[in-house]
């Protein structure tokens, strides 16, 4: 068995933040070709979020352009999962439902969410839960959690795999609705 771990797993999140996008688990592996957070080549959340926003797609931007952008628009990141153990070749399977059954560390979003006084909603980039039911788990403690603070809870279409209008125009209703 292998061990992988978050890639941005020393990541931290900025306190200013009053959107944060859950995702699942970006490895640290080789194969991975993310620069940042949601940074594959077949994952379009650089084009969708600038979007939302009326602004330049950052796509192919640099690290510290899309930081800027995010710092301007208070937005953070942060994934469920810190550390999966995979059979040796599995490395770079990035499925989540593959990765669903192999996690041994879940990341303590609860307590990232504690630590951000100004936080006005969380969205989770994924709408369907039918082959991850540990994931589901977490998911459903987070979105409870965040009822009883008062803090709206959104799931999106994954930003993975295709770009559409339809993910676009439910990128832009969601994170440009008013809250709290």
């Amino acid at each position: 068995m292998v061990s992988i771990q978050h890639r941005f797993l020393n990541h931290r999140i900025n306190p200013e933040t009053e959107i944060l996008l859950l995702g699942t688990f970006n490895p640290d592996t080789p194969a991975n070709d993310a620069e940042f957070f949601y940074g594959r080549k077949r994952n379009f959340l650089w084009r969708l979020l600038p979007s939302a926003f009326g602004e330049t797609d950052l796509k192919d931007a640099s690290t510290t352009d899309k930081s800027a952008f995010l710092r301007k628009h208070k937005i953070d990141f942060i994934d469920l999962i810190e550390e999966v153990v995979v059979e040796p070749g599995q490395e770079a399977n990035y499925s989540d439902g593959y990765i669903d059954s192999k996690v041994i560390r879940w990341t303590n979003v609860i307590a990232a969410i504690d630590h951000l006084p100004k936080l006005k909603k969380v969205c989770f980039t994924r709408k369907t839960f039918s082959d991850i039911p540990n994931m589901r788990k977490q998911i459903d403690i987070i979105q409870a959690y965040c009822s009883t603070k008062g803090i709206p809870f959104f799931t999106l279409m994954t930003p993975a795999r295709i770009y559409s209008m339809d993910k676009q125009s439910e990128w832009t209703i969601i994170l440009l609705k008013e809250t709290k």
